[in-house]
């Protein structure tokens, strides 16, 4: 049985701003957000082929209130398109109403919004880290198991107008063609090694040449060497990923040939740190805005400085400051 996908999204809607409030969505609506979803995810490619004008978003990790604060400023769907780098679920308070909007709202704008997986789509993930134990609480289980089956089909990878490389981890030894990525079968799980893993979970590293041990206990680090030849063999300006805090909402490594993006601002409660999109115009022109945790003013604002050249690769600027470690995940083998 077919639901009303806009009235869904108008109820999803209606608690902007009042912080805490919860959105009871019936549990045969979020099955099907669910399968709706999964189908449409399965139609699309697993590395999508995206076009310019689009904005990026990072990490947003159940913290709901601060996802729409994001739509606030840069247009709720249609007005503007969106991609996601995934982790919606887990650590915030609101994993349930994040992911149902966003699965709304692919369901809704299938060409013109865009969700990644992060490493945190993942059941041996999100079953320690508190996704599992939400919808526990507020529905059941199976509803979760549920959710697991559409993560398991999500995109791991973008491209945007053939010159930005985005997803939510990093880079990976073992990828040497795009069509790697594109042949990746789903429904899958996330291994514990190999390319799937690499892309949800490997980080950049200034001080390694190659590739390098991580101290999350998964996957690899890589060196800005690693970037420029990556760059260099597909013919891409910049890399956009995800997955770690960064005090600004946006920092960049190696000459500004890959850029992080965290938008979950204050996250979960511990860190002082903005969260971020990034614009991408026609031009390919870049900017980032900054949503400042919300008790702080401004709340927003382009951040000075952050509008970049045509070409992506030639970024100049002062020099920018190093992360803010989050809390290292061990491995899954620990967890």
């Amino acid at each position: 049985m077919g639901h009303d996908v806009d009235n869904i999204i108008e109820r999803l809607l209606d608690i902007r701003g009042r912080h805490g409030r919860q959105v009871s969505l019936v549990e045969d609506e979020i099955k099907w957000l669910c399968f709706e979803t999964r189908r449409i995810l399965l139609e699309q490619p697993m590395l999508l082929e995206i076009e310019a004008p689009v904005k990026v978003c990072g990490d947003i990790h159940g913290q709901y209130q601060d996802l729409l604060r994001l739509f606030d400023y840069g247009g709720y769907p249609p007005e503007a398109n969106y991609l996601f780098l995934g982790d919606y679920v887990d650590r915030g308070k609101q994993s349930l109403e994040t992911i149902c909007l966003l699965m709304a709202y692919k369901i809704r704008y299938p060409c013109n919004f865009f969700i990644l997986r992060g490493n945190h789509e993942s059941a041996s993930i999100n079953r320690i880290y508190g996704f599992y134990d939400e919808c526990r609480r507020r529905y059941n289980v199976k509803l979760w198991k549920t959710f697991c089956d559409v993560f398991n089909c999500l995109p791991v990878a973008a491209i945007v107008d053939e010159k930005i490389f985005c997803c939510h981890g990093g880079l990976s030894p073992e990828l040497s063609s795009m069509d790697q990525i594109r042949n990746i079968a789903r429904p899958t799980d996330v291994p514990d090694q190999g390319l799937l893993c690499d892309l949800l979970w490997s980080d950049p590293d200034k001080d390694v040449k190659g590739w390098g041990e991580n101290d999350r206990g998964v996957s690899f680090t890589f060196g800005p060497d690693v970037v420029k030849r990556f760059l260099e063999k597909f013919e891409l300006d910049l890399i956009c990923r995800a997955h770690q805090v960064v005090e600004d909402g946006y920092e960049f490594f190696c000459d500004r040939r890959l850029v992080t993006i965290f938008s979950a601002p204050n996250y979960c409660g511990e860190f002082d740190n903005a969260g971020a999109m990034m614009s991408v115009d026609e031009t390919l022109m870049c900017s980032f805005q900054i949503l400042k945790p919300a008790d702080k003013k401004p709340k927003f604002g382009v951040s000075a400085g952050a509008s970049v050249n045509p070409v992506v690769s030639n970024f100049t600027g002062s020099s920018i400051p190093r992360s803010i470690t989050p809390p290292r995940l061990p491995t899954r083998k620990k967890k």
